[in-house]
């Protein structure tokens, strides 16, 4: 039973590491094809708006036919989460970071990613979703991983040191996508930073519409259709040129495909799932990868210079990730279990793919409210109801 029950673990902990690393391999497909369509002046609005209507296509099968029980008359307060998820999550944060992509390079975009967990982490603290947790062991060390992730984000960006190549064999090579331009590059800045706030934001509203509507598949439909309506929306007041939509066989098509079905339907179900089992600051903290892969695709593919900043950089990074999780790991651990003399109602709510969604209502033995709090694990969302 012993063994059965570690093989059970190591694989629920393979299955989510597994998933976080096709997250940003996608991540990193989409940065370099959407760098290079961005440079030939693709219009970012109606390449967001074909985008998401490709990625509601994808989920909707999904929506229809895992999710058919749980179909009901959605409330008010219900569209409006799923708004502001649509809205913050993909529209702000996505439209700001093509801006960002456009009028600076793809590494020094993916840096300003690694900045995510960070915002999330302090979100989730001012909110009291989390706790900093410096008086235990395991606070201090997830505290500095997470303070070593942004050093090694910004060693990359700001230390450049000794140039070299991976590789000296022919290349792709795409000056329109490759050279950087000083012009924009500020404004490019500011851009990616309010993409990053934008991001956190998401993560932290994830937990409020898991609540009001946990069938993930059918709010990632709905949220692909609201985004692809706002974009739409957003660009018809900036360009109603038919040039600016028109679509063609080209690799603009190729990128929208692409991001439409990977890196938006297949990304926001599998983060969507692992934010129900391990909650808000675990999928960001995976952010850090891409930055390592989008380099190593640079050097590889389109030949460019590797620095000896960025290897000291992702050294840290991947330090800083693992003591992250580590410390996050032994918190989970020591979170305090219910008394014993306390009753608990559970009630199931039946997730696709075997997950479950369990509200436990607490009834205190004491006159004194009792708090909320959320302990996400194991494919399990605790909420304490106050008296």
């Amino acid at each position: 039973m012993a063994v059965m029950g570690t093989v059970k673990k190591w694989l629920g902990w393979s299955q989510m590491a597994a998933s976080m690393l096709a997250v940003q391999l996608f991540a990193t497909g989409q940065q370099l094809l959407s760098k290079v369509i961005l440079s030939q002046g693709t219009f970012i609005f109606a390449l967001m708006t074909y985008r998401h209507l490709v990625a509601a296509l994808c989920v909707a099968p999904f929506a229809f036919f895992l999710e058919r029980g749980n179909a009901k008359k959605l409330a008010w307060s219900t569209w409006f989460w799923l708004f502001i998820n649509a809205l913050t999550g993909i529209t702000m944060a996505m439209g700001l970071f093509y801006y960002g992509l456009r009028d600076t390079t793809a590494t020094y975009s993916t840096n300003f990613l690694n900045i995510i967990p960070i915002v999330t982490f302090v979100f989730s603290i001012v909110f009291r979703m989390e706790k900093l947790g410096l008086g235990s062991r395991a606070g201090k060390i997830k505290t500095v991983g997470a303070i070593l992730c942004v050093g090694g984000a910004l060693t990359t960006s700001l230390y450049k040191g000794k140039a070299f190549y991976l590789s000296h064999d022919h290349h792709i090579h795409t000056p329109a996508a490759t050279d950087v331009s000083e012009t924009h590059w500020t404004r490019g800045t500011f851009m990616l930073v309010g993409s990053c706030l934008c991001y956190a934001t998401w993560y932290i509203l994830q937990v409020k519409l898991l609540k009001v509507f946990p069938s993930k598949y059918r709010a990632t439909l709905i949220t692909c259709i609201m985004a692809s309506i706002q974009s739409a929306a957003i660009g018809l007041c900036l360009d109603r040129h038919k040039s600016a939509w028109r679509l063609q066989w080209n690799l603009q098509l190729v990128t929208i495909v692409y991001s439409g079905a990977l890196s938006t339907a297949a990304t926001f179900c599998i983060l969507t799932w692992s934010i129900a089992k391990r909650g808000p600051t675990y999928a960001p903290m995976f952010n850090p990868l891409a930055l390592i892969f989008v380099a190593i695709s640079e050097a590889l593919v389109l030949g460019e210079q590797m620095r000896l900043g960025i290897v000291v950089g992702t050294v840290m990074i991947i330090g800083g990730l693992y003591s992250f999780l580590w410390g996050r790991k032994k918190e989970i651990k020591c979170l305090p279990q219910p008394n014993a003399g306390i009753e608990e109602l559970a009630k199931a709510v039946p997730e696709s793919g075997g997950m479950q969604l369990k509200t436990l209502v607490v009834m205190p033995t004491t006159t004194s409210p009792v708090k909320s709090v959320y302990a996400m694990e194991e494919g399990t969302l605790k909420d304490s109801v106050n008296s």
